[in-house]
C-alpha cells in the first residue's frame, strides 16, 4: 500500500503536511510537489518527486501532468492518493482515480464558503472523495472530516518584548501576485522612528520576506523567499506577525504560537485570482486565532493588538477520518 500526497507548494503544501500527520498511515508514502525552498525544507527527509510547476489556471500545465501521474502510479505502486490541490490536483486524479485508485481531495481551509475551481471541476470526476473544511457547506458532495485549523485555540498569554520588538512581514510565495499595498503602509509604522517605536518605547527589528513584491524604492531589506525551516524560526522568535491572509503563512504562525495580523489581499487590484483571502482572516479572527486589517485600515493599534494574546496548540487534535 503506497499512499500518494499531493499538492502545489505554498499554503496547499502546509496544510496538507499538518493534515498528513492526522490521517491514519497505510503504508508507506510518496510525496508529489514543485520544487522551491519551502518543499525542499518542509518535505526533507521523505520520499519526494519535484515536478514542474502547475500555473494558476494553465491547461496546459494541467495536460503535462498526465505522463508523470503515469509514471508515478506504475512504479511507485499507488494505491491511495491525497491532495489539497490546487491546479496540479487536476493532472493526476482524474487519471489515478481512472486506473482505480482511491483519491481524497481536501479543499483548502481558504475554501470557507465554497469549493475553489479545482474542486469545482473535480465534482465531474467520479469516484473523487471530496471534503470541505467547513461544516456550513457539507452535504452529499462534499464531506466534512475537520479541519486543519481545529489544531489552535486561542491563548490569552504572550510573549511581550523587553528590549526589542522583533516583527516578521511575510507575503507568501506566490509568484504572479505582488502586494505593494501591504508593504508600502508598514514601512512607516515598522520604521526605526515609525509609530510602533514610539508606542511600545523599544526598538523594532523587521524580517521582510516580500516575494515579487518590487521594493527597491522602500528603505527596507528585502528577502524574497526564506527556506521553510528559517521562515518558521524567525516566526517563533517573533513577537509580531504581520502577513498577507494567505493559509500557508496563517498556519505558519499558528504553529508558532502567534496570532497574525491578517491582510487579505485584493482581486480587483490584481494581488489576488479572488477573494478566498478575505473570507479565511475573518474566519480566523472569529475563531480568536487573528487580527484581520486591510492596508489602508491598519494602525499601531492593530499590531499593538497582535502583541497582546497568542495561540496555542491544542492536546489532541481530531483524526481526519478518509472516506473508505
Amino acid at each position: 500500500m503506497t499512499t500518494l500526497f499531493l499538492s502545489t507548494t505554498g499554503g496547499h503544501l502546509e496544510q496538507l503536511a499538518a493534515l498528513a500527520a492526522r490521517i491514519p498511515a497505510d503504508g508507506p508514502a510518496v510525496w508529489v510537489t514543485h520544487e522551491n525552498d519551502q518543499s525542499r525544507s518542509l518535505l526533507a527527509g521523505r520520499d519526494v518527486e519535484f515536478v514542474p510547476y502547475v500555473g494558476v489556471g494553465s491547461v496546459p500545465d494541467v495536460v503535462r501532468c498526465v505522463p508523470t501521474a503515469h509514471r508515478v502510479w506504475r512504479e511507485r505502486s499507488v494505491t491511495r492518493a491525497i491532495s489539497t490541490g490546487s491546479g496540479i490536483a487536476l493532472g493526476y486524479l482524474p487519471y489515478l482515480t481512472a486506473r482505480g485508485v482511491p483519491c481524497h481531495y481536501i479543499e483548502s481551509a481558504a475554501r470557507v464558503a465554497a469549493p475553489s475551481l479545482t474542486g469545482r471541476v473535480l465534482q465531474h470526476v467520479p469516484g473523487v472523495r471530496r471534503y470541505t473544511q467547513y461544516p456550513d457547506w457539507a452535504g452529499p458532495r462534499w464531506h466534512h472530516r475537520g479541519s486543519v485549523l481545529d489544531a489552535y485555540e486561542p491563548d490569552g498569554s504572550s510573549r511581550a518584548p523587553t528590549d526589542v520588538v522583533r516583527v516578521v512581514v511575510t507575503v507568501g510565495t506566490a509568484a504572479e501576485f505582488p502586494f505593494g499595498r501591504l508593504i508600502e503602509r508598514l514601512v512607516p509604522l515598522l520604521a526605526p522612528d515609525g509609530a510602533l517605536a514610539r508606542s511600545t518605547g523599544l526598538p523594532v527589528d523587521v524580517l521582510w520576506q516580500t516575494g515579487c513584491t518590487p521594493t527597491g524604492h522602500l528603505p527596507i531589506t528585502p528577502h524574497d523567499f526564506l527556506p521553510a525551516e528559517k521562515l518558521a524560526a524567525a516566526i517563533e522568535d517573533a513577537h509580531l506577525v504581520v502577513s498577507h491572509a494567505g493559509v500557508g503563512s496563517a498556519l505558519a504562525a499558528l504553529a508558532a504560537g502567534r496570532r497574525p495580523v491578517l491582510i487579505p489581499r485584493s482581486r480587483a487590484l490584481g494581488e489576488a485570482g479572488d477573494d478566498h483571502q478575505d473570507q479565511l482572516a475573518a474566519e480566523l479572527q472569529r475563531r480568536g486565532l487573528a487580527i484581520r486589517s486591510t492596508p489602508a485600515e491598519l494602525t499601531v493599534d492593530a499590531l499593538l493588538a497582535g502583541l497582546t494574546a497568542g495561540v496555542r496548540t491544542t492536546s489532541s487534535p481530531p483524526v481526519f477520518e478518509l472516506l473508505q
